[in-house]
């Protein structure tokens, strides 16, 4: 099954405080939800555990993250691929930055393929699922960036 989607996240945060961030492992770990532990591995890459219970398939997935900042500072690249239970999911992502006035923003896609059991709960479960990921992700990330008040 394959899912894709695309949107526009803001941040207000400069540049390089967005950069920054988004590109150490265990930030990015730090952000997603339900992970239950993550190891960094290098610089640009992590291992994370991640608890999922998507309709009948419940327990823990292991994924490997692989950051790939393009050097213009403008864009990052990112790969997880993983599973558990006889499922397998891979994702693609990618977000184009751009900064005005000390508020940055995300331009990003997403394309996720996933096999095996998880595949078979059905597009609008697992769509609920994705949406619930990717919202609690930018929204943590958001926190963690914007100075309170």
């Amino acid at each position: 099954m394959n899912l894709n989607y695309s949107g526009q996240e803001t941040i207000a945060a400069p540049h390089d405080a967005v950069w920054k961030f988004i590109n150490d492992p265990a930030s990015i770990a730090s952000c997603m939800p339900d992970v239950l532990s993550s190891t960094v591995i290098d610089p640009h890459t992590f291992d994370a555990v991640v608890g999922v219970a998507v309709g009948p398939v419940r327990g823990k997935f292991t994924f490997h993250v692989t950051l790939e900042p393009q050097p213009d500072e403008k864009r990052l690249n990112m790969k997880i691929s993983g599973g558990g239970f006889g499922s397998v999911v891979d994702l693609t992502a990618g977000a184009d930055l751009t900064t005005t006035n000390g508020v940055t923003t995300l331009d990003w896609t997403g394309a996720a393929d996933m096999r095996g059991p998880v595949a078979t709960v059905g597009g609008r479960v697992l769509d609920t699922q994705a949406k619930r990921v990717i919202t609690t992700t930018f929204a943590n990330v958001k926190a963690r960036l914007t100075p309170p008040g």
